[in-house]
């Protein structure tokens, strides 16, 4: 690319800015990155006044879609962005596997580098604040949240776009978590009426039922230690409700001692109902009981469902539906990726273009049609969705809350999220819900 004159003032600018920072060496550049030194601390430092004017450098997009429709579903964002900014050359940095884990321990190395990409994706919420402690990412509110933006995102995903009131990302889809899906013909052949299950105690005792009849009641994998946090996570919303769930996640177990012990007790009489192989099968294997007509429940994030709407003669509603998780009704439990604003940034205003960008109702049409999620925007055309994407959209649109998940970054910050973890893992093993009631404790107040 030819640059011009604005261009070269825009580099210079930017890199008197980066090289005071790393003059002073390795040691000292951890400690300018932690929060102080010489780097720009806004938005208006680093990036042209009149975007329109400008000419790019290339923007560097790290993340974890690497296989399958989240593939396409990055190259439809790409695309669509390519088309509204061709002079903008996008480069991908993949870093697959480990569930974001593998992208999370490049983007951290390259933080302390000094040389972050240009923008990378992250669950928003309690994620954030991995880079946010450390001062490595700009307060966008000014110049990405504009009117139009606040207007269209519901309460929820604005929300965990923000830390302490600072907006820091934007998200592009939204999975919903506190789904039931159910093999129709199963649930008929045991006689249980799915929408008359209120309660997670009303879910034990259709599982019974179910069992009676000859079934697995609830197709789960214990082998996939995010399948029992969120297990767990659901239960506790089932139990106690939003305000009870929000407290919790405060770090308010104690004073919710009551639920917090019934909704682990729950999980353990659920366990009763796991098929044999739950310790060794992955989620989708499990899954895969329900679709056979050998199992009549799954619990999972709406991206369960591409597991039935790819399986030729099993057709929604009619051999397959879902109902929200039991005592859940009214609420869209949240699971959402997005991106953010890295400081010490290679190519500032391009990675403005593309955060307004992923922003807009065209760049949430294109991604989330591949990738089997909702856009978080209300406005958006959803005419090419399935009938089953159709109904989580309008259900999330009337939605009373939107809690965020514990099993996905949004609730809770890494550290603690890491050991609840551990704690359901060793109750997977032993199924004692007092000794996981004290590890919950111990992990969360």
């Amino acid at each position: 690319m030819t640059k011009t004159k604005n261009t070269e003032n825009k580099t210079l600018h930017r890199r008197r800015v980066l090289g005071a920072v790393g003059a002073t060496g390795g040691l000292a550049l951890a400690g300018c990155l932690g929060g102080g030194g010489s780097k720009a601390e806004s938005l208006d430092e680093v990036i042209d006044g009149d975007l329109e004017e400008s000419e790019y450098e290339p923007l560097e997009i790290g993340h974890w879609w690497t296989a399958g429709g989240e593939k396409d579903a990055f190259e439809a964002l790409r695309s669509g962005f390519e088309e509204k900014h061709p002079d903008i050359d996008v480069k991908s940095q993949e870093s697959p596997g480990g569930g974001g884990s593998a992208l999370e321990t490049d983007v951290r190395s390259q933080f302390v580098d000094n040389n972050p990409p240009s923008t990378f994706q992250i669950w928003p919420g309690q994620a954030l604040t991995t880079y946010t402690q450390d001062d490595w990412l700009f307060d966008i509110g000014e110049h990405v949240w504009k009117s139009d933006m606040q207007d269209a995102y519901l309460s929820g995903p604005k929300e965990q776009a923000q830390i302490d009131g600072t907006y820091y990302a934007v998200p592009l889809n939204i999975h919903r978590l506190n789904n039931v899906f159910y093999n129709v013909s199963v649930l008929e052949d045991a006689g249980v009426d799915p929408n008359s299950l209120e309660s997670p105690g009303d879910f034990v005792d259709s599982l019974a039922t179910i069992g009676d009849a000859g079934y697995t009641g609830f197709a789960q994998s214990s082998n996939d230690t995010f399948m029992l946090v969120q297990l767990w996570a659901m239960t506790l919303l089932g139990e106690g409700g939003a305000e009870t769930y929000d407290s919790v996640i405060s770090g308010n177990v104690s004073d919710n001692e009551d639920t917090v012990r019934s909704s682990l007790e729950r999980v353990v009489e659920f366990s009763e109902y796991f098929p044999d192989d739950a310790s060794s099968v992955a989620w989708d294997e499990a899954n895969g009981d329900v679709i056979a007509g050998d199992a009549a429940f799954h619990h999972n994030g709406d991206w369960a469902a591409g597991e039935y709407l790819s399986e030729d003669g099993f057709d929604y509603e009619e051999d397959w539906d879902y109902i929200p998780f039991p005592g859940t009704a009214g609420m869209y439990a949240l699971n959402m990726d997005s991106f953010v604003f890295p400081k010490s940034n290679p190519s500032p205003n391009a990675t403005l273009a593309f955060l307004r960008y992923v922003g807009t109702p065209d760049a949430q049409r294109r991604f989330n049609e591949k990738k089997g999620s909702i856009p978080p925007r209300t406005d958006v055309d959803t005419e090419e969705y399935t009938d089953f994407h159709k109904r989580q959209i309008e259900q999330f649109q009337s939605s009373d809350t939107q809690p965020p998940s514990m099993a996905h970054g949004l609730a809770l910050s890494p550290g603690k999220q890491s050991d609840v973890e551990r704690v359901m893992t060793s109750m997977a093993e032993q199924w004692d819900a007092d000794k996981a009631y004290d590890g919950i404790v111990d992990a969360l107040e």
